[in-house]
């Protein structure tokens, strides 16, 4: 039985589908799920490529991002708790997963393939390897890998 569910969201498009497979989930009344997300540190060693966008606001982005979270946990009937990180997304992950006690772990994969993914790396690849409960992996329809 799933006692405890992480759902990692990073705000882009296969967020909705990662929603749409906890919900086709059967969970129990005693489910928690906690909807979780993970701001990249500005301070960390590693730097955002210079073609991606940047925050305008991060308090701005940050109240965005827990409103949507909040509108997932109106979804669902189980009892559920957000929590919104700043650090190494996979890291972070693995940490809430293991505070948590997470039975199950999902999580969106961009899609990524070749030189994309060895320079973006993956976040969902590392959590596979490194967590200590079963990762669900979300993939986008083959017609719509992330760009």
């Amino acid at each position: 039985m799933l006692k405890t569910i992480l759902v990692a969201l990073d705000g882009s498009e296969i967020a909705e589908r990662v929603i749409q497979t906890l919900d086709s989930l059967v969970l129990s009344k005693d489910t928690r799920v906690i909807f979780c997300h993970v701001f990249h540190n500005p301070d960390s060693e590693t730097e955002l490529p210079a073609d991606r966008p940047h925050p305008e606001s991060p308090t701005l982005s940050y109240f965005h991002i827990e409103k949507q979270l909040q509108s997932y946990q109106e979804q669902i009937s189980v009892d559920s708790e957000l929590e919104l990180v700043t650090g190494d997304p996979a890291d972070e992950i693995i940490r809430l997963a293991n505070i948590y006690k997470a039975d199950l772990i999902i999580i969106g994969s961009r899609g990524l393939i070749g030189m994309k993914r060895i320079v973006l790396g993956s976040v969902s690849s590392q959590v596979v390897e490194e967590a200590n409960c079963s990762v669900l992996v979300v993939k986008p329809n083959q017609n719509q890998a992330m760009p």
